[in-house]
C-alpha cells in the first residue's frame, strides 16, 4: 500500500468519547466474518469475536485473498510464500484469541484485486452466508480497495434476516473524524478488557510478516504508530443498512407462520401497549379522515375506527389485508385495501390523520422520500402525522427509529407536536404546517 500520514489515534479517542455510543449486541445466532486478509478481523475486531465466541455463538470466517500482494515487489514464488505464511499466521492468531475451533473458508483470490473481481467475490460469499443472524466485514467506506470491495459485496448478498455490520480497518488510521464522514448515529462499539486487549495484542503479533521489517528492509505494514490505532481498548462498528426495501417475499413468509400474526399483535403486552399510547397521543378527540399504511393484522385499525368519521387503512402483504379486513368487519366507515408506498392508494388525498406504525423504516432511500412528499400531499394543513416505531433495528430495513424521525425534523413541511420515547419504542406527531 502507498505510504500516508498516519493520525493519532488520540484523535479518534476523542471523537469516540464524544459520542454516547452503545454497546455492540452479540449475535442472535450465527456469525459470519468476510474479510478482505488474514488479520483484518484481528486488527478490527479481534475482542468482539472472541467475546462473541466465548458466549456460545457459532463463528465462522471468510477470507477473500491471502494478502500475496501486502509487498509488491515480490515475484511469483515470494508471493507463494506469503501466501502460506499468512494462512499460518492466522491459525496462530485464532489460537491466541480462543478461536481455534471456528471454521475458516479461503476463496483464494487474487490480493489487491477484489474490485475487478467483484461479481466473482459476490457469488462465493453468497452460499457462504446462508443462515446467518449477522453479517461482519470491513467497512465498505473504508479506503483500501480489498475492504471496500468484501463490505459492499457481502451487504449485497447477505440473507434479508442477516443484520450487517461493518469495522472500520485503515479509515481511523489514515483520516481523522473530521475528514471521514462516520455514520455516528448508526454505530457502536465494544470494549475490551485488560486480558482481551493482551488477547489482541497477542494475536496482532502473530502476523509476523506485516509487523516486521518488509523483504527488502523497508518500514513494516502494521508498523508501531499503526498498531496503536488497534490497541485503543475500544472497537468500532457500524451497522450497514440494506439498500433496497424490504422485499415483499419476505413479509410472505412471516404471515404465513405464527397463526398469521407474526409480530403477537393481538397478545403480546408490548404491541397492547403501544396501540394504548399511540392513541392516548392523538392530539384531537376526533378526526375525519384517517390513513394507515402497512395496517398488518388491523388491530390498531379497529381502535382508530372510533376515533375517525372514515379510515382507509392498507398493507402490502396480502394476507395481512385479509386480517384486517377480519379485524373491521361490520365497520362500513372503514376500508382496506391491497397498495404500498407511497402509492396514492395507500395515502389518499384530503386526510387530516395519517397514522404510520413500524411501517417506514422498511422503505428504500427513495421510497422514504417520495413517501414524506406524499404525506405532504395527502394531509391537509394543520393535519397530523403519528409515527411510530420500535427501537431496534429490523433486519429487513434500510433505515433505523433515529434516521426516519430525522427525516421529518429536517423537513419543514412538518413540526413536531407529541414525542413519547421509552425502552420499546419511539412515537411522534408532526403536524403539517
Amino acid at each position: 500500500m502507498t505510504a500516508r500520514t498516519v493520525v493519532s489515534p488520540a484523535v479518534w479517542a476523542d471523537a469516540l468519547a464524544a459520542h454516547e455510543l452503545p454497546a455492540m449486541d452479540l449475535p442472535a445466532g450465527p456469525l459470519v466474518v468476510v474479510v478482505a486478509h488474514p488479520d483484518d478481523e484481528t486488527l478490527g475486531a479481534a475482542g468482539y469475536l472472541a467475546t462473541t465466541h466465548a458466549a456460545g455463538t457459532d463463528v465462522r470466517l471468510v477470507v477473500a485473498t491471502d494478502g500475496e500482494a501486502a509487498f509488491p515487489g515480490l515475484d511469483s514464488a515470494g508471493r507463494a510464500a506469503l501466501a502460506r505464511a499468512r494462512r499460518a499466521e492466522l491459525d496462530d492468531a485464532l489460537r491466541g484469541l480462543g478461536l481455534h475451533d471456528v471454521d475458516v473458508t479461503w476463496l483464494g483470490l487474487p490480493d489487491s484485486g477484489l474490485q475487478q473481481r467483484r461479481d466473482e467475490l459476490a457469488d462465493a460469499v453468497r452460499p457462504l452466508l446462508d443462515g446467518a443472524a449477522t453479517v461482519l466485514t470491513p467497512w465498505a467506506d473504508d479506503p483500501h480497495p480489498d475492504h471496500a470491495a468484501v463490505g459492499a459485496a457481502a451487504a449485497a448478498v447477505a440473507p434479508v434476516t442477516a443484520a450487517c455490520w461493518a469495522f472500520p480497518v485503515w479509515v481511523c488510521v489514515w483520516g481523522t473524524p473530521g475528514e471521514v464522514p462516520v455514520p455516528w448515529e448508526r454505530a457502536a462499539r465494544h470494549d475490551l478488557d485488560a486480558d482481551a486487549a493482551a488477547r489482541k495484542r497477542t494475536a496482532i503479533a502473530a502476523f509476523t510478516s506485516q509487523v516486521g521489517a518488509a523483504p527488502d528492509g523497508g518500514p513494516p505494514v502494521l508498523a508501531p504508530d499503526v498498531l496503536a490505532h488497534f490497541d485503543s481498548g475500544v472497537e468500532l462498528f457500524l451497522r450497514a443498512p440494506r439498500r433496497a426495501g424490504a422485499p415483499a417475499a419476505r413479509f410472505a413468509d412471516l404471515y404465513a407462520t405464527r397463526d398469521g400474526d407474526p409480530w403477537d399483535t393481538r397478545t403480546s403486552w408490548y404491541e397492547r401497549r403501544k396501540r394504548a399510547v399511540a392513541l392516548a397521543c392523538l392530539p384531537r378527540e376526533r378526526y375525519r379522515s384517517a390513513a394507515e399504511p402497512g395496517c398488518g393484522t388491523g388491530e390498531l385499525t379497529r381502535e382508530l375506527a372510533h376515533r375517525c368519521d372514515a379510515v382507509h387503512a392498507s398493507d402490502f402483504a396480502p394476507a395481512a389485508v385479509v386480517a384486517a379486513r377480519a379485524a373491521v368487519d361490520g365497520a362500513g366507515h372503514v376500508t382496506v385495501a391491497e397498495a404500498a408506498l407511497p402509492e396514492v392508494a395507500a395515502l389518499p388525498a384530503g386526510i387530516d390523520l395519517a397514522v404510520l406504525s413500524e411501517v417506514l423504516y422498511y422503505l428504500s432511500a427513495a421510497d422514504l422520500d417520495a413517501t414524506l412528499d406524499r404525506l405532504a400531499d395527502a394531509v391537509v394543513p394543520g393535519g397530523d402525522v403519528l409515527v411510530v416505531h420500535w427501537r431496534g433495528w429490523p433486519e429487513e430495513a434500510p433505515h433505523d427509529a433515529r434516521a426516519v424521525r430525522a427525516r421529518f425534523d429536517a423537513d419543514d413541511r412538518y413540526t413536531p407536536v407529541v414525542e413519547h420515547v421509552d425502552d420499546g419504542f419511539a412515537l411522534h406527531v408532526h403536524r403539517r404546517r
